[in-house]
């Protein structure tokens, strides 16, 4: 990491940061602890943190961490209860089955450190629940990716990615569950190369949670990073080309 990562939120007892994509919050085996957002944030700020939950690394958003020992007791207590509210925006390569649902498939670990939909019945099967709602769709010649707000109930590991991957609408740029490894401009029928994302298209827009030190629930909001931003700006530059042409004299309708 080579900058210290934005501060979206803090006061005595909580520090929240936009984590970027290509992170990690605290280091896997044999990884070098000191590239985790968790030490250069206590590098940078000189103090211990807590952490309270995790993003995946290729996801970018918010982070809540404990600034002290009471703090990270309270906030792991209110995600333990499920009172943590977390809202992402995922960009899908298909839409899901209705413009709103909600997916309660269990889940159950799989070989590699990844996940997969449990078998009815299945011995080990952690339920797992996650609300969403289409916000756009894009139809384009050789894609119809759909930008989805998603609230996941539960904290398994992967949740949102295997549960839309369960409904046919796995992330745009997701190799590891179905999704592709990056999204360029000729991806999307611009004219150029450039590779627009190259990392999973899931952002943690929106932490709520209650806490006992404030009246109000805390909240905090990460905006949109600048390759997941210039993403939707492609395919609103895609979608305006492709319904330019298709109703330009001589054109035929498909």
């Amino acid at each position: 990491m080579h900058s210290t990562p934005t501060i979206l939120f803090e006061d005595d007892a909580v520090l929240a940061v936009a984590k970027p994509a290509g992170v990690v919050v605290v280091p896997a085996r044999n990884e070098d602890p000191a590239a985790s957002l968790r030490h250069v944030l206590e590098r940078e700020r000189g103090e211990k943190l807590w952490v309270v939950h995790r993003l995946d690394r290729d996801t970018s958003g918010v982070v809540l961490f404990a600034r002290t020992a009471d703090a990270h007791r309270a906030l792991n207590a209110a995600f333990e209860r499920h009172e943590a509210r977390k809202t992402y925006w995922a960009v899908v390569r298909l839409a899901p089955p209705a413009e709103h649902g909600t997916i309660g498939v269990p889940l159950h670990g799989a070989r590699k450190g990844k996940m997969r939909p449990a078998s009815p019945g299945e011995e080990g099967a952690q339920a797992a629940l996650t609300e969403y709602d289409v916000v756009r769709r894009w139809n384009l010649p050789a894609l119809r990716p759909v930008l989805l707000e998603v609230r996941p109930r539960t904290g398994r590991q992967h949740q949102v990615r295997v549960h839309l991957r369960s409904v046919g609408a796995p992330l745009l740029v997701d190799p590891l569950y179905g999704g592709s490894s990056s999204v360029s401009e000729r991806d999307l029928g611009l004219t150029g190369e450039r590779v627009l994302c190259a990392r999973l298209t899931l952002h943690a827009l929106r932490l709520e949670c209650p806490v006992p030190w404030r009246a109000e629930p805390l909240r905090v909001d990460a905006p949109l990073p600048e390759d997941l931003a210039g993403l939707l700006a492609a395919l609103d530059a895609a979608a305006s080309s492709s319904a330019t042409a298709s109703s330009s004299p001589g054109s035929t309708a498909r």
